[in-house]
């Protein structure tokens, strides 16, 4: 049972199995890797996005908007302040 034949079966499944261990092996890495790559993408994309936006003609109704709602806010908290006195 153990002759030329069987042993040169035996290293052959051995070196096939080292390989789909290597192929799995790289394939954890991909599968590691490709979540980070993408949110990075993302990422990118968002900050590319917010920086070419700013400015621009609407800047103005931003403001004014982002003015008014900490106006707001500092309307209601010293009205909470007044109420706690």
């Amino acid at each position: 049972m153990c002759g030329p034949d069987n042993r040169g079966r035996a290293k052959g499944a051995a070196k096939a199995a080292a390989s789909g261990v290597a192929t799995l092996l790289r394939m954890d890495y991909v599968s590691a890797i490709v979540p980070p790559l993408v949110m990075a993408i993302f990422f990118l994309g968002a900050i590319r996005t917010m920086i070419k936006h700013q400015g621009g003609a609407n800047m103005a109704k931003e403001d004014a908007a982002v003015d008014a709602a900490f106006a707001r806010a500092e309307a209601a908290r010293q009205a909470s302040a007044d109420e706690d006195r």
